[in-house]
């Protein structure tokens, strides 16, 4: 921290944590006030770089509709009033529920937000296991099930984190994830485009695979554009042709997969030959044969998915066949693959994570969809509505997420949040879901309390944490969400801190130390340091040695190749069927000023806010009398939305795209967790959708946002 004498004005080092590249940021702040978020400069892994969120995160921190003092609805209308009050009368309303419903009647969705706050996080969950319920959905079962799933198979341990070793890649994949926007999907790459064009320079391949010539793709080696939905054939072709033509690395498959697996992989891939590979993904045949080609030039690969993959029909069928490659290709803990994290504060290589049994372990879906599967301590949040609409659902607390622009059916998740007999937001800013709240809890932002980062620590591209003081301290009657739990446990009769500490006795560093004990370097160092504190590089061997049962990859689980059978089937059909001439498929992307539904109306200083536009191709736009900037209807069997289009041809001819997270458009109108979820994860399907693009009548105008 320093100081400028002649002035008010402190610099604070600090970290941002919208996103997982969790960037090292300078706070210039003048007593109260946060005047300017800029990258830091001696930042080890981001280096002086920090995206259009994180400069404006001063902007967020004074957004004129934080969330400053604790309220209860009475009737119509929100009531301020204290703490003890307010949680007082939620633990009273959510006991008496429990009591004439049972503890399933109550419920915690805890999203995004809760990992990226060490404390607040590990202590809501606490709160969750003391109220004894199977209520529990997350934002995992939104965008990214099938890689924890396909994990669990394959490894037998579902939080497996595979990161891209940029000191040894020689081939490097990335599907359906743009980092230059994103930062990466569950691995994170600050300074995105310096470190994408690294991992392009020559004799180094980048290849990205993308309906879309996304901004990341724009710095690739080669750039493939297939349908949407049909990734999966891409890696089955692959996969075929390097077990059968050469190119697997056999010695490897000896030691650490089974015959038998092979020979069942060898199997389900045998249908996607070039021929077919082709026709499923409107690829030209030499592209296909180049890809493999340059895998057998490198012989090892490291390969990374995203939400254009994981939020689609074939997710799981796709993420398998990724993972499947690397591992015939004998990628995984190599120089040239993929490196498993094992976090700076869980140390998963120094600790005994074989399974205990074949797989993981589950249980039905929640009453009203015994249809969807329930695991990973959580039902999928497709049923969500169901479970509140059946009145199995009358209580919920909504901790750092906002379910009313994420979930599908959005009119229904409004109409559904408005009926519950108790419903508690728990944030930094008012959102589409907290207008519903029967309580509204105001968090401590990032900048006001102290923080590692915990979890989103295995994202890194390096093992490495970070320590951050509380920049300013809490305004207004804002407190942490971890004191926030505690305090409500208090209520309802559990005592949630650790070592029978006191609520008044606590601070964010007291909680830290406790969680951080068996890191890899104490808590002291991480303060003590002016910023990142890098322990090692890639870390490799530790799955093979202790995950993996005997050492051997699960390579060819039933249930993944019955899905590949019947996701082949379908993508099959529609290839070879002739589409209605106005239909398009619809995309997700991610903005480079957004995070999900924050920042929408947020910007840095001198920055601009971002619309959420239709994006589709020229020829499409022609086809059905679109201009750039026109207002235009996109529509689907379940909805419609209204948005301004955008023109682009970078964009695959038959495709449409718009992002995810406004409250208008809202994707979520455009799809159905009553009809469309996948039968193994329980995700509702929000990439490959079928829908119509046409200018919208002049007479009608778009819900309010």
């Amino acid at each position: 921290m320093t100081s400028d004498s002649a002035t008010s004005l402190r610099q604070v080092r600090s970290f941002c944590r919208f996103c997982s590249a969790l960037c090292g940021i300078v706070v210039t702040v003048d007593g109260d006030q946060v005047v300017e978020v800029r990258g830091d400069a001696d930042h080890p892994l981001s280096r002086g770089y920090t995206c259009p969120k994180g400069r404006a995160l001063g902007a967020w921190h004074h957004h004129p509709e934080r969330l400053d003092v604790p309220s209860v609805r009475r009737g119509t209308a929100q009531r301020a009033t204290d703490w003890d009050a307010a949680l007082g009368d939620l633990a009273g309303r959510l006991q008496a529920t429990a009591n004439e419903y049972g503890p399933d009647a109550v419920g915690m969705y805890m999203a995004t937000a809760t990992s990226f706050d060490a404390a607040g996080g590990r202590m809501a969950f606490r709160l969750f296991q003391a109220l004894g319920t199977k209520s529990r959905y997350s934002a995992v079962t939104i965008d990214t099930p099938c890689r924890p799933l396909v994990c669990d198979q394959l490894s037998g341990n579902a939080g497996l984190m595979p990161c891209i070793d940029e000191e040894t890649a020689g081939l490097t994949i990335l599907v359906g994830t743009n980092p230059v926007v994103s930062h990466g999907h569950t691995t994170s790459l600050p300074d995105p485009v310096n470190r994408l064009r690294a991992l392009a320079a020559g004799p180094r391949e980048l290849w990205v695979i993308d309906p879309r010539r996304t901004e990341s793709a724009r710095l690739a080696t080669r750039h493939l554009a297939p349908r949407p939905g049909t990734d999966h054939a891409i890696f089955a072709f692959a996969i075929r042709s390097l077990l059968t033509d050469g190119g697997a690395d056999l010695p490897y498959l000896e030691r650490h997969a089974t015959e038998a697996d092979v020979h069942a992989l060898r199997m389900a891939v045998e249908p996607f030959d070039l021929a077919r590979a082709t026709e499923e993904t409107g690829l030209e045949a030499d592209e296909l044969t180049d890809l493999v080609a340059a895998i057998r030039r490198h012989r090892r690969l490291g390969a990374m998915t995203g939400t254009g993959t994981t939020m689609s029909a074939v997710a799981n069928s796709t993420e398998w066949l990724v993972w499947a490659l690397q591992i015939i290709t004998g990628s995984y803990e190599q120089p040239g693959g993929l490196w498993f994290h094992p976090g700076f504060l869980r140390c998963f290589d120094r600790r005994n994570l074989r399974p205990s049994g074949p797989d993981l372990v589950r249980w039905p879906g929640p009453p009203s969809r015994p249809d969807l599967p329930g695991f990973y301590g959580e039902y999928p949040c497709a049923a969500m509505v169901d479970e509140i609409e059946s009145g199995n659902l009358r209580a919920l607390i909504v901790i750092g997420g906002n379910p009313a622009s994420s979930l599908p059916d959005t009119p229904r998740v409004a109409a559904a949040l408005a009926s519950l007999d108790v419903l508690a937001v728990a944030d930094v800013v008012h959102s589409d879901t907290a207008k519903f709240a029967t309580h509204l809890l105001p968090c401590a932002g990032q900048l006001e309390r102290a923080d590692v980062p915990d979890y989103v620590d295995q994202y890194y591209p390096v093992v490495a944490s970070q320590h951050t003081v509380a920049v300013v301290a809490p305004g207004a009657d804002r407190k942490p969400l971890w004191w926030i739990a505690a305090r409500l446990g208090e209520h309802l009769g559990h005592r949630l801190l650790p070592n029978d500490l006191a609520l008044d006795e606590v601070t964010d560093d007291i909680l830290l130390d406790a969680y951080s004990g068996r890191g890899r370097l104490p808590l002291d160092t991480l303060r003590e340091a002016p910023t990142a504190v890098i322990a090692e590089g890639p870390v490799r061997g530790w799955v093979h040695e202790r995950v993996l049962p005997e050492g051997r990859w699960r390579l060819a689980p039933r249930a993944l190749i019955d899905d590949l059978a019947r996701v082949a089937t379908t993508t099959r059909r529609a290839a070879r069927s002739s589409s209605p001439d106005d239909e398009l498929v619809l995309i997700p992307r991610r903005l480079l000023r957004t995070l999900n539904s924050q920042l929408r109306d947020t910007q840095a200083r001198g920055g601009r806010l971002e619309v959420a536009t239709v994006l589709l191709h020229p020829t499409d736009a022609l086809a059905r009398g679109i201009s750039h900037g026109d207002r235009v209807r996109v529509h689907s069997a379940t909805g419609e939305v209204f948005a301004s289009a955008s023109v682009d041809a970078s964009i695959r001819e038959g495709v449409v795209s718009l992002p995810h997270g406004f409250a208008e458009p809202a994707v979520g109108r455009l799809t159905s967790g009553a009809v469309d979820t996948d039968p193994m994860t329980g995700m509702v399907r929000l990439s490959g959708l079928h829908v119509r693009v046409t200018p919208a009548p002049t007479a009608v105008s778009a819900p309010s946002s």
